[in-house]
């Protein structure tokens, strides 16, 4: 039941330019309905902000309209590699306190990975587990299931 990062990842990613407003990321942002943006230079990323950095900003007076959005990001761009295994990729963001984890492939930016994504997709490996309980294929995860789930 391995699931790697690129089977759930969403793509393509919303991004803005380094010299963008901080006003501007929001507007992107609320357009796109995402709750990140991945600040790129040369079409390369190199950070992130996120909506509670821009709330951070806004609450500390700063003034959204004439502030680069460079000013804000959050960097180095933490990133794992399409092809990691979703439990570890889950575990990273974890040890690093991150919800949101920008996916890259030889150097492109291809998708990002959010822990919206991980509940997203919870139903679904949950509806599997249930099928491989009953076949009893999984028995080693009962102690870890609710028998409500597995009924």
């Amino acid at each position: 039941m391995d699931m790697l990062v690129k089977e759930i990842m969403r793509s393509p990613v919303v991004t803005v330019d380094r010299d963008a407003s901080v006003r501007k990321a929001a507007q992107v942002m609320n357009e796109a309905e995402v709750g990140s943006v991945i600040v790129c230079t040369d079409n390369k990323g190199i950070g992130i902000v996120t909506e509670r950095d821009i709330l951070k900003f806004i609450a500390k007076g700063g003034d959204a309209k004439k502030t680069k959005v460079s000013e804000i990001v959050s960097k180095p761009l933490i990133v794992v590699s399409p092809e990691t295994d979703l439990e570890e990729a889950v575990k990273f963001m974890i040890a690093k306190k991150i919800k949101k984890l920008p996916v890259v492939d030889q150097g492109r930016l291809v998708g990002i990975f959010t822990l919206t994504d991980v509940a997203r997709i919870e139903p679904l490996l949950m509806k599997a587990l249930k099928s491989l309980i009953a076949q009893g294929l999984a028995r080693k995860f009962e102690k870890y299931i609710k028998p409500s789930y597995i009924a």
